[in-house]
């Protein structure tokens, strides 16, 4: 069992920017349209540093940067099951053509690229961590943000991001509706301040229930939204129980 308090929250996917834009998503969740093309504007990175970044990149900038302040050192967890498909297709498409691979594409296709395009732009020199899991990822990434809280750190940024892979994946990959990152400042519950609020997660044996409809971080997002105090996720034989503690 872990508990946090959730300092903060961003959220960002194709028409879904504003917090009001988020609210009213949740009260009615749907999938967006997303043509693969539209992406964050990260316009506090000067524009060759823009450039430079990937899609899944900027997602992740996008919505992690204002919760860190300009001189803070955070841990950094980044969390993403599928990571960089557009790119990765792109690498395997060369292979194929017989065509040399880009050594800046490849690198950028790593899983923990992200983390450190983070820490370079921001300055980080604190821990970071790249973590792949299931359909529950999202709950590993939490843990791990716990873990760095429970070592001393005062709080913890934690990003989980996916984006809409290319359609030659549509057989292997059906847990994304569309593109979407989901950042969380996370905070001990022992120092929490009236701002934000307190939650408790603990993992039970599933029982091989329906998974969640929604990727559990957008549906943790929902239910923090409308005000619910429980929920649960199960994926496979791990089921996960939110509850609201304060």
């Amino acid at each position: 069992m872990i508990a946090f308090h959730l300092e903060g929250w961003r959220a960002w996917a194709p028409g879904l920017e504003s917090a009001a834009d988020w609210q009213a998503w949740a009260q009615a969740p749907h999938a967006v349209p997303d043509d693969a093309q539209a992406q964050p504007a990260c316009a506090f990175l000067p524009a060759l540093q823009r450039r430079r970044l990937g899609r899944l990149a900027r997602m992740t900038l996008e919505t992690a940067w204002p919760l860190c302040g300009e001189s803070e050192q955070l841990p950094f967890v980044f969390g993403s099951r599928h990571g960089e498909t557009p790119q990765t297709l792109a690498l395997l498409s060369d292979i194929v053509d017989g065509q040399p691979l880009s050594p800046t594409q490849f690198g950028l296709s790593v899983h923990n690229a992200i983390a450190g395009q983070w820490s370079i732009l921001r300055g980080q020199r604190g821990e970071s961590a790249a973590i792949a899991g299931e359909a529950d990822t999202f709950e590993h990434v939490l843990l791990e943000g716990a873990l760095q809280l429970a070592a001393g750190a005062p709080s913890a940024l934690v990003v989980v991001a996916e984006e809409l892979p290319p359609a030659a994946y549509a057989q292997w990959i059906a847990d994304v509706p569309f593109s979407y990152a989901v950042a969380l400042r996370l905070g001990k519950t022992d120092t929490a301040t009236s701002a934000g609020s307190d939650w408790r997660l603990e993992q039970a044996r599933g029982d091989g229930a329906e998974p969640c409809a929604w990727p559990h971080a957008l549906d943790f997002l929902r239910a923090l939204l409308v005000g619910e105090t429980t929920l649960q996720h199960t994926w496979k034989t791990r089921r996960w129980n939110w509850q609201h503690i304060r």
